[in-house]
């Protein structure tokens, strides 16, 4: 089982959400791809794509499909660099709650890790945790954002 995923964080409305999908096998670009197209209809206005370097991330289909979406601008973490993206922190918190869980095959598994996600993309304040524990996103504009 995989998960791709987007945190994101609206600069007008100062509120952060979190985009999945759960996948069977591995994701591959297609399925990269089909996600972007997702997103790019759930979002509006100029999007900054932040992506670590993940051979799916930058595969042909990627690069084609990008190449062709002005309102995307992609932006890369350095190589190695966990700790600057704030989606690891969403995993970290997901592995904490299913740390304990004994599914009793995939689709209990699939069940449970979409429920985590979905706890974590219903709090605020989990989802801003996740951009103030990642040392990219120290800035005080996210200090100061007042969520409810």
């Amino acid at each position: 089982m995989s998960v791709i995923s987007a945190l994101t964080l609206s600069p007008r409305k100062r509120r952060c959400g979190l985009l999945f999908r759960v996948h069977p096998r591995n994701i591959k670009s297609d399925e990269v791809v089909a996600f972007l197209q997702g997103l790019l209809r759930h979002l509006r206005g100029p999007i900054v794509l932040v992506w670590d370097r993940g051979l799916i991330h930058r595969g042909k289909a990627v690069k084609t499909y990008l190449a062709h979406r002005r309102k995307v601008q992609e932006e890369w973490f350095p190589a190695y660099a966990p700790e600057l993206n704030p989606a690891e922190y969403v995993w970290a918190q997901s592995k904490k709650k299913l740390a304990n869980g004994c599914p009793h095959g995939t689709t209990e598994l699939n069940l449970m890790v979409q429920a985590s996600l979905a706890n974590i993309d219903s709090s605020q304040k989990l989802l801003r945790s996740c951009f103030i524990a990642s040392t990219l996103f120290q800035l005080k504009e996210l200090h100061s954002i007042n969520y409810a």
